[in-house]
């Protein structure tokens, strides 16, 4: 009998979205290859911090398991052309480690959330998956330290030019990995003092951020989990590259833009989620 029960499960996986977000190898052999969880908020230093998790591991075609309420625009773009390099399959959910009388094995919820900046950090996997329970939702980006209360906050030319440059970042990195205008326009018209737009398994498909439904269900008896198993994306990866460092991501300007959380730059993170 599994010990974490689901209300647990949550709250913990609450908590790791609004921490920085921080990288882990979940072993599951024999039955798997394993994954990498990307659990939190990306930061100006989440690029470095994957750089330092990569070296040594051979990470080329690894799946990646992101849970995020989003961040800095510019760190995810760097992030997301690292993930893209290594040839990934991305897809969303929060990794379980479950005690059972046959031992400790690791499984991946897909009951959570890939929002705002993640969303385009989900667009960076050559191969694709969102499971049916998952949660990806999209908003605009902002300015970090004015998106509490944006209608009531003042800005500049200077603020109106690190935005709209921004926005053109976000543009070509979103065609550069093979996503779709409709994903800058979904993202673009909803603006931060609403509720975020949470993609329909339609819309999923036009923005092209579901390339596959090759991820099968676990059959086991926990039926919310999905086990990610050698047959089900064996031969779905293209790249073979290495995880060796690469180059370091560059410094970020003060006034660069983030989502909702703080700091002078825009970035995507959304309010807490109840």
């Amino acid at each position: 009998m599994a010990v974490l029960s689901g209300s647990v499960h949550a709250g913990v996986a609450l908590e790791q979205r609004k921490l920085p977000m921080k990288f882990t190898w979940v072993d599951c052999q024999p039955n798997c290859r394993g994954w990498v969880s990307a659990a939190g908020i990306v930061t100006d230093d989440t690029p470095r911090d994957f750089d330092e998790f990569a070296r040594g591991r051979q990470l080329g075609g690894a799946t990646i398991v992101l849970d995020s309420s989003g961040g800095s625009v510019n760190a995810s773009i760097a992030l997301g052309r690292r993930f893209r390099e290594l040839g990934a399959l991305t897809t969303v959910g929060t990794s379980v480690q479950t005690r059972t009388a046959q031992g400790a094995p690791a499984n991946i919820a897909p009951v959570a959330y890939c929002e705002s900046m993640c969303v385009f950090l989900l667009l960076s996997g050559k191969t694709r998956y969102v499971p049916e329970t998952a949660h990806v939702r999209v908003h605009q980006i902002w300015l970090g330290d004015r998106a509490n209360d944006a209608k009531a906050a003042t800005y500049s030319a200077d603020d109106l030019m690190i935005v709209e440059r921004d926005i053109g970042r976000l543009a070509k990195y979103t065609f550069d990995m093979g996503g779709a205008g409709d994903l800058l326009s979904l993202s673009l018209n909803v603006p931060p003092w609403e509720d975020l737009h949470e993609l329909s398994r339609d819309e999923l498909r036009l923005t092209n951020l579901v390339t596959t439904d090759m991820v099968a269900q676990a059959g086991g008896p926990n039926a919310s989990m999905v086990e990610l198993t050698p047959k089900s994306v064996q031969g779905r990866f293209v790249s073979s590259a290495a995880a060796t460092s690469p180059e370091p991501a560059k410094p970020v300007k003060a006034a660069e833009a983030m989502s909702r959380t703080g700091g002078v730059r825009t970035a995507m993170t959304p309010p807490e989620q109840k």
